[in-house]
């Protein structure tokens, strides 16, 4: 799979293909016909034949209402069409408005009562404010009807470059996007409005995106899976690297998830260092895993003297203490693969630009919403948020929720859309630590291998189900690699009529 068929374009950057399609010869006019009747179609599989409300706007994303409403009607469906706004439609949307035959009607509310369906084709990805005045009602209505939406591109009122609802947002059952997915598709709460994802081909050639390449993705196998450390014939536990968690003296089942983790994931050598009183607490709990006692306040360093421990998670279960801190600059202060989660945040809430200088070697931040607030005070989509934060430390940033954005120092991004309400639960973040931990020893990327964690965590909550706890991740992503290996999984999640 090329990557950037998980591209996701923000408005700008769509209108920009559009034109380079256009400068290559394709005319407008034949690439809103195609988006016209590809929404025509999408409706036409999803649906059986009822009565259609076409609601159009002036702009672009009207004039692929009327192509919609001529097919719907030619393939025999009744359609009613209803034109917002004092001015007619222009350019190329004029076109196609000129071959609509049926009657072009004024909005009213009389017109959702005969309908089985609505096509929103008010407004396009690239509203830039509020929805105010007639617009705001009709959303409003439709909402309040119930009947069933298919979007045209996003769901009007919906900001198609930070997923956020510009005023009001009626929620579609169906959304057709063409060529390549917005931002706002995946980020929340847009990709919950967007219901199911079409993304249809229109004739816009893949070589345009040569042309600016785009900078953010949907998180997918196809964008990491050839760095993906499957181990060779030769391979041995040595070669597979050595991920050291640092333990927690209270919160013990936190370590203790992030290195069973880092062990399925294919580190050939997990070692947890457990504070002295409850070593055997770690000990008891762990057969494959090695424990370490800190017992002194050089132990840590002398742990760290050996190299081959590449990969290093600080935070889970640590707790907010000048211990952990001193413990993170310490792991830092080796330029080695690093995962700092949780406390290991937390810590330098009073202090952000400590951590920020002492991060030198590849690492990865995986705060929670709460965390990230107490160390990088910005506004912001999660986006932009997540991009300021990954510039600002240094450090590859994971910013969880159910739209994780993954963000390089780089301007690089991924958004993940595969995790589930299920992740919800004590100890799925301490996993996902693991993951990366265990990906990064075996050589990966510190990006790439956040990106890979954060897809397996969400493809392993599927695949578990309901009553998900963070044990059962562990134990469940043997079969999810099993597939990917084979070549069963790959796509990104919620696509599709």
């Amino acid at each position: 799979m090329d990557p950037d068929d998980n591209a996701l374009l923000t408005p700008k950057e769509m209108s920009a293909a559009d034109a380079a399609a256009i400068r290559g010869g394709i005319p407008g006019t034949t690439l809103m016909e195609a988006a016209g009747k590809a929404v025509a179609d999408a409706v036409r599989a999803r649906w059986s034949r009822m009565p259609v409300l076409v609601l159009c706007g002036p702009g672009n994303n009207g004039g692929d209402g009327f192509v919609a409403a001529r097919h719907l009607a030619v393939a025999g469906w009744p359609v009613r069409l209803a034109l917002l706004g004092g001015r007619g439609p222009a350019g190329d949307a004029a076109h196609h408005a000129a071959l609509w035959k049926g009657p072009v009607e004024a909005w009213s509310p009389e017109l959702l009562e005969g309908a089985g369906l609505v096509v929103d084709a008010l407004f396009g990805a690239g509203l830039s404010r509020p929805i105010q005045g007639q617009a705001h009602g009709v959303l409003e209505a439709v909402a309040r009807s119930g009947l069933p939406v298919c979007a045209v591109d996003v769901p009007s009122g919906l900001d198609g470059e930070t997923g956020e609802v510009l005023g009001t947002a009626m929620p579609a059952a169906l959304t057709v996007t063409f060529f390549r997915k917005k931002p706002g598709h995946c980020l929340m709460p847009g990709r919950r409005l967007c219901g199911a994802v079409l993304v249809a081909d229109i004739g816009i050639p893949a070589e345009v995106l040569r042309l600016a390449p785009p900078r953010c993705h949907e998180n997918a196998p196809g964008l990491w899976q050839a760095q993906y450390p499957w181990p060779g014939a030769q391979a041995n536990k040595y070669h597979r690297g050595h991920a050291l968690v640092l333990g927690g003296a209270v919160l013990t089942g936190a370590a203790r998830l992030a290195a069973m983790a880092a062990a399925r994931v294919g580190a050939g050598l997990v070692t947890v260092a457990a504070p002295q009183p409850v070593w055997a607490v770690y000990a008891a709990a762990l057969t494959s895993i090695m424990v370490q006692p800190l017992q002194g306040p050089d132990s840590l360093v002398q742990l760290l003297a050996d190299a081959r421990r590449n990969a290093i998670v600080a935070g889970p279960g640590a707790g907010v203490s000048d211990t952990t801190r001193k413990n993170v600059l310490e792991v830092l202060a080796t330029q080695r693969k690093t995962v700092l989660d949780a406390d290991a945040i937390t810590c330098f809430a009073r202090d952000p630009q400590l951590l920020f200088s002492a991060i030198t070697g590849p690492c990865v931040l995986t705060p929670h919403e709460g965390e990230f607030s107490r160390i990088f005070p910005c506004e912001g989509s999660k986006l932009v948020r997540a991009r300021y934060a990954a510039r600002e430390s240094g450090a590859v940033v994971l910013l969880k929720g159910a739209d994780t954005v993954i963000a390089a120092p780089d301007g690089r991004a991924v958004i993940n859309t595969n995790g589930v309400a299920d992740l919800a639960t004590a100890g799925t973040g301490d996993v996902l630590s693991g993951l990366i931990a265990g990906l990064m020893a075996q050589g990966m990327d510190a990006f790439f291998a956040a990106a890979a964690a954060a897809w397996l965590h969400g493809e392993t909550a599927r695949a578990f189900g309901p009553g998900l706890i963070a044990e059962d991740l562990v134990r469940t992503l043997p079969q999810v690699l099993r597939a990917l290996k084979a070549g069963i999984l790959g796509g990104p999640a919620g696509t599709g009529a």
